[in-house]
């Protein structure tokens, strides 16, 4: 892929409050490959994510991060976008009164810094609805208002397919997910990830299987310890626990 994009976290420390979470985490990933973060409750998956976003609640206190060239960690969240990064969340926000198609929109165009015509988007969000096997009426629905668990999780893809961005991350975005969803989730990774680098974090071995990912990176502690490919992940399930991490780090 021409252009390809690159994100590059360089011992990278992090902390809520006085808290240190993240303490010293490297990774590099380019547009097009598939990382699986994988790592125990507390180990810092999700404050990686929302570091890597911009939430004002976690202080990168040292190290650095680059997408293709940039300094990510001097732009506001906003801008990390125009620039290519997308957060899937584990738990959506409500916004009442706002519908996904209008949303949608605006963020699109908020996105590619361009105007876009109703006609334009309209076209191209029912092939991404049909993707999803979602209905026409979903779009005119208040954004995650009311919406079960499944449905909360196929509008985050069809944002990311309607945004199309050079890295996104999907924080547990499996949370919750029957077999059926998590499959549905993983073909959108599969089908974006030519034009998409994927950060999965997840805590299931079948998710890793279905995306078919590139690395496996298994975290404690605030630090990557171990990287390798899917039979680190089926390792984790063999074991039961995640005491000979620490041992063979």
């Amino acid at each position: 892929m021409a252009d390809m994009a690159t994100l590059v976290i360089d011992d990278l420390h992090v902390s809520i409050g006085d808290k240190p979470i993240l303490k010293g985490l490297s990774l590099t990933m380019k547009q097009g490959e598939r990382h699986v973060l994988m790592g125990a409750n507390g180990s810092g998956k999700s404050t990686l994510a929302y570091a890597l976003m911009g939430h004002p609640s976690y202080d990168v206190t040292s190290g650095s991060v680059t997408l293709d060239g940039e300094d990510l960690l001097a732009l506001e969240p906003n801008e990390r976008a125009k620039l290519g990064l997308f957060l899937a969340f584990q738990n959506p926000k409500e916004i009442p009164g706002v519908s996904v198609s209008n949303f949608l929109r605006q963020a699109a165009q908020s996105v590619r810094g361009e105007k876009i015509s109703l006609r334009d988007f309209s076209r191209s969000m029912s092939a991404n609805m049909k993707q999803l096997d979602m209905k026409p009426e979903f779009a005119r629905r208040y954004l995650n208002d009311g919406f079960s668990g499944g449905e909360r999780k196929r509008c985050e893809m069809l944002q990311l397919l309607t945004l199309a961005p050079r890295i996104a991350i999907l924080d547990e975005t499996d949370s919750g997910l029957d077999i059926q969803m998590r499959q549905l989730v993983a073909d959108v990774v599969l089908a974006q990830h030519e034009r998409t680098g994927f950060l999965v974090v997840t805590h299931y071995e079948d998710v890793v299987q279905q995306m078919q990912p590139d690395y496996v990176h298994i975290m404690t502690d605030g630090r990557i310890q171990m990287t390798g490919g899917i039979e680190l992940a089926e390792r984790l399930t063999a074991e039961k626990s995640w005491d000979w991490v620490a041992e063979e780090a």
